[in-house]
């Protein structure tokens, strides 16, 4: 008999891992304690912006025109434990307010709430990211809660979604890691991941605490190489060299590799900042806080970018703010995504504004969110729009349609022709040609 699969949370994780189960042939059933998200994801709409993922969802969701029918939300518990097989654990893991440590409050409701319920047989599957330690813990509580018992067990599949790629991420993984404390609940997993196990995505049988390990560790990982360019972004500007041209060096050696070697004002969004912060954290209570103390100045580095981007604005127009209209392109933390939680973007434009400059923002597709988040600063509908009159122009989010402007249209609304490359993805010597003074972090100015 086929697996029934639910997933608990559907949030940007949860709707994403819901749609692609459908898709890989299972029927899914989705649960969120938000009625407003039920209704919106039962339309086939999804409250974030993510590619590819409404089209997925219209095609799965039951009761909308020419789809499969496989797909279907609910708020029961009760319907979720009596539908499902294998349950998903999708839910948000997010930073203690005042604390490194993450809060595992939604965790920890989401498996009171389904254990009492489960009568039968089942496997649940943790995919949220959580400190190391976890899993055994709930397993312990799933087998005392469950009246099934030891019949319900537990496996830990952290999730390694990038915003802009998530659905493909999820339907052809680089690697699919499972920690288990038996073999049926990896046999069922097998069943699961049979689609993209046969097209070749590696199977990565461990222990709960070296699965939870895994997301933290290669986070923290990709956090350090984005935080060691821009600390040789920091060198460069000292010694007048090029970071761009150091980046490209560094990289072909295939120990380092390309990716993630762009300096620029740092990363952010809703994983990188908070997991490393929670990983720290943890170490800290399992007595091996040395381990991980680099990760402060990670950390470190990554925040001093803002700031130095900020003083880099701050410096063009003369050395103080008041009275100069700043142009900021790009308000998510990336493109191809509507996410702007700790936006370095919007990181600086607040600071800018506070310090008295009159900001303007636009974004392809983080508007909406932006205003929520900083609704004080001035929002244009164009890049066009946002330059008009300004003193200076932040390239902070590295869309497409960024990389694509026309220097001389932009040049002819400017006060000033002035540029600050943020992300170091726009060509000077075009931006130059066009009567632009452009500097980008970490490279010379002429």
């Amino acid at each position: 008999m086929a697996l029934k699969i639910t997933v608990i949370g559907t949030g940007y994780l949860g709707a994403t891992h819901a749609a692609a189960m459908a898709e890989l042939g299972f029927e899914v059933l989705g649960l969120d304690v938000v009625p407003e998200k039920i209704e919106t994801l039962s339309r086939g709409e999804v409250p974030m912006y993510e590619p590819g993922l409404e089209e997925l969802l219209r095609k799965h969701v039951a009761g909308l025109e020419g789809s499969t029918g496989r797909l279907r939300f609910t708020t029961s518990w009760q319907e979720v434990a009596d539908f499902g097989d294998v349950h998903f654990v999708c839910v948000n893991t997010p930073q203690k307010h005042g604390e490194y440590a993450c809060d595992m409050s939604y965790v920890e409701s989401a498996f009171s709430s389904l254990a009492p319920l489960l009568r039968r047989p089942a496997l649940v599957v943790g995919k949220s990211t959580v400190p190391v330690g976890s899993a055994a813990r709930l397993a312990r509580l799933l087998t005392g809660l469950a009246p099934a018992g030891e019949d319900v067990e537990l496996a830990w599949n952290p999730e390694f979604l990038r915003e802009g790629f998530a659905v493909e991420d999820t339907l052809h993984p680089d690697r699919i890691v499972v920690g288990v404390g038996g073999e049926r609940a990896e046999k069922l997993l097998r069943e699961v991941y049979a689609t993209p196990i046969g097209e070749g995505s590696p199977f990565v049988v461990a222990d709960y605490p070296t699965a939870e390990l895994v997301k933290t560790a290669a986070n923290s990982f990709l956090a350090t190489k984005i935080s060691f360019i821009n600390a040789m972004a920091e060198v460069c500007e000292a010694a007048d060299g090029d970071v761009v041209k150091l980046a490209e060096a560094i990289g072909h050696d295939e120990r380092i590799g390309k990716k993630f070697l762009r300096a620029g004002v740092g990363f952010g969004g809703g994983c990188l900042p908070k997991d490393i912060r929670a990983f720290m954290a943890r170490a800290g209570e399992l007595g091996a806080d040395q381990a991980l103390t680099f990760l402060r100045e990670v950390d470190s580095i990554n925040m001093r970018r803002r700031a130095h981007m900020v003083e880099l604005a701050r410096e063009s127009v003369g050395g103080s703010f008041l009275g100069q209209r700043v142009a900021v392109l790009g308000a998510t933390f990336k493109p191809d995504s509507d996410d702007v939680r700790d936006s370095p973007a919007l990181n600086v434009a607040g600071q800018i504004h506070l310090q008295g400059g009159q900001v303007t923002v636009y974004d392809p597709k983080g508007m909406d969110n932006a205003r929520r988040l900083f609704p004080t600063l001035a929002y244009a509908p164009s890049a066009l729009e946002a330059c008009r009159g300004a003193h200076v122009v932040l390239h902070l989010t590295e869309w497409a349609e960024f990389r694509q402007l026309d220097p001389v249209a932009i040049a002819d609304v400017v006060v000033e022709p002035r540029l600050l490359d943020g992300r170091n993805a726009l060509d000077p010597a075009v931006w130059r040609a066009a009567g632009w003074t452009f500097r980008a972090m970490g490279r010379p100015q002429a």
